[in-house]
């Protein structure tokens, strides 16, 4: 989904973007604009060092999604290692061939930090569990590159808000039948962002020499889950809705461990990236909603 909308957001802008792919070169047909291809296999170490060659900036998005699939011990190691290992042949093939590339972008997520009722900024150390250490790999997986004298972001994202799927999706089913479903108590906080600001912070990045190190990609006013769930209720159904409160146990039922995603509550500080003079056009969530179910 990011992919996607950092692809068009980059070529309106007139960038060349190159897709690494495991797919052969193709087979898919990306928006309008300078799109290629290129082949990696990151499980044998290989990738097309001629595209690599090509690139004034890496931005690295790849992993396997945390939501996808049920926390077996196996796939949390594939969520661990689709992230570093990706990352470790970025870099180790920075370093063994002449290069161009100014700065390398990675995300990350706001699961670095723990849920204790702060507000989180940067410098605090990653969260002991599962997601927190996940993070702190795959932030560790990118920093090298800064030997090899490129400049490295780490984007911290928080819920990223989009009519095409990924989180908003799952607030909206139940919705299409008037049942606005709050999780848990709702209380928990959603740092959230709006995905054009997103691919907005994206491009920033890049064309800001001095940003480095990890900012957190979060709209500036955070919300409740219940806020958030009956904020959009009232953008697709007016009064015409029904608020429904999820317990908490049967999440943990249907998702085990991975309902920890949904019911943690994290309240991430947007100040550092404001400080750099990003602006956001979506720092209301009312105003992210407008826009989105508009586009629905």
């Amino acid at each position: 989904m990011l992919g996607r909308a950092l692809t068009r957001a980059l070529t309106e802008k007139g960038y060349r973007v190159i897709i690494l792919s495991r797919k052969t070169a193709g087979n898919n047909t990306p928006q309008a604009g300078p799109v290629s291809f290129a082949t990696w296999d990151v499980k044998n170490k290989v990738m097309d060092i001629a595209a690599l060659q090509q690139a004034d900036y890496i931005i690295h998005l790849a992993g396997a999604g945390v939501m996808d699939k049920k926390w077996t011990p196996a796939y949390k190691e594939a969520i661990i290692s689709s992230r570093v290992n990706s990352a470790a042949l970025l870099v180790t093939s920075l370093g063994q061939h002449p290069n161009k590339v100014k700065a390398v972008i990675s995300a990350s997520a706001i699961g670095w930090y723990k849920e204790d009722g702060t507000v989180h900024t940067e410098e605090e150390p990653a969260d002991s569990s599962f997601l927190g250490n996940t993070c702190r790999l795959w932030e560790a997986s990118v920093d090298p590159a800064a030997l090899l004298e490129k400049r490295v972001v780490k984007l911290r994202i928080g819920i990223v808000l989009s009519a095409a799927g990924g989180a908003l999706k799952e607030f909206m089913q139940p919705l299409r039948f008037g049942v606005a479903a709050v999780l848990g108590d709702g209380k928990q906080i959603i740092s959230w962002i709006h995905i054009d600001d997103l691919c907005r912070m994206f491009i920033y990045a890049i064309e800001n020499g001095n940003m480095a190190g990890a900012y957190n990609a979060v709209a500036p006013l955070p919300v409740s889950n219940k806020t958030l769930t009956i904020a959009l209720a009232k953008k697709m159904k007016g009064k015409w809705y029904l608020p429904l409160r999820v317990p908490t146990f049967i999440l943990k039922l249907l998702l085990g461990s991975r309902s920890i995603e949904i019911l943690k509550s994290t309240t991430a500080s947007s100040k550092k990236i404001e400080a750099t003079g990003f602006t956001f056009q979506f720092k209301k969530i009312e105003e992210a909603l407008d826009a989105i179910v508009k586009t629905t």
